[in-house]
């Protein structure tokens, strides 16, 4: 698979105009296109303060000096780069869908492979902020973390981080807890923090509170995009199976009903509201997409229109 293919070249185009729609004021240590925290060099006016010996003369304010006769300088607003993490879930059971069998499903369309679906957002929203000059890192991880990208920044850094998304294997059961909580696995600097996971994980809903409370604490700006196929949303199953386990390799045999059916909805139901409480709590953003959603329909529509993405 080439980069083209991960992102379709009239999908770039669009997204080089879009910038991410991050409230933070972030304090990174390039210049970037950001307002930061702090003063800085832009040509945003903030504010005025006294002149000590010693402050740049170039921003000393002689037209209030020559009406109050004090001498003030005046201050600007920084700006600066934004950190951007990129978390994709590759445990086995990301790689799922994309085959005959996932075609023909309620929206007419041929669903994607979730692991691959989450790659292309992830390599969208990655290169929208490698655009817009802000920094981005990468990872994968199952119970672990099964590989990490060392930090980018600008556009021509665009295609390490294409390729290392391709090259990542999935396997391995899913635990987010586990994965953030080896050392140096959650970002030393704030900025924004993009999760994409099935989130049929290897632990509740407390742990996963649990460790996006940690990132909350450590400045990040969270993002959780759950990502499941068609067929886990409006199962179409009937008879006597054999239900497989993906990451436990271990199976049940179950007789499929239309009760069944309906108590699987419900219980997707509740531990979908949970996990969006989690988050809530914590002032997180949470977004589910399906994967027969095209690249386009999840950016410019789900992202764009609840403020993630700018247009």
């Amino acid at each position: 698979m080439t980069s083209t293919q991960l992102l379709p070249s009239d999908l770039m185009v669009r997204l080089e105009r879009l910038s991410l729609g991050s409230g933070k004021r972030v304090a990174g240590m390039l210049q970037g296109k950001r307002r930061s925290s702090r003063l800085g060099s832009s040509l945003e006016f903030a504010d005025y303060r006294a002149y000590t010996p010693g402050d740049d003369i170039r921003r000393f304010d002689w037209g209030v000096y020559s009406r109050t006769g004090k001498p003030f300088i005046r201050q600007f607003m920084d700006e600066q780069e934004l950190m951007v993490s990129l978390y994709v879930d590759c445990s086995a059971s990301m790689d799922f869908g994309g085959t005959e069998a996932e075609k023909g499903n309620r929206s007419g369309r041929a669903a994607e492979n979730k692991l691959l679906f989450a790659k292309r957002l992830a390599a969208s929203i990655g290169y929208v902020a490698l655009c817009s000059y802000e920094r981005v890192g990468a990872y994968c991880y199952s119970n672990r973390l099964d590989g990490r990208l060392p930090i980018l920044r600008g556009r021509g850094a665009a295609n390490r981080l294409f390729q290392f998304l391709q090259d990542m294997p999935s396997g391995g059961e899913g635990s987010l807890a586990s994965a953030l909580g080896e050392p140096g696995a959650i970002p030393r600097l704030s900025g924004m923090t993009w999760i994409f996971s099935d989130f049929w994980l290897n632990e509740g809903t407390a742990e996963i509170g649990s460790i996006l409370s940690r990132l909350a604490g450590a400045g990040q700006e969270v993002v959780l995009v759950q990502v499941l196929s068609p067929e886990e949303i409006h199962p179409e199953l009937s008879g006597d199976l054999r239900l497989i386990d993906s990451e436990l390799n271990t199976g049940r045999e179950v007789a499929i009903t239309g009760r069944v059916l309906q108590r699987y909805r419900e219980e997707l139901a509740h531990y979908q509201s949970e996990l969006r409480k989690t988050a809530s709590e914590r002032g997180i953003s949470w977004v589910t997409l399906s994967s027969d959603m095209t690249l386009q329909e999840a950016v410019f529509g789900v992202f764009a229109g609840t403020g993630l993405i700018r247009v």
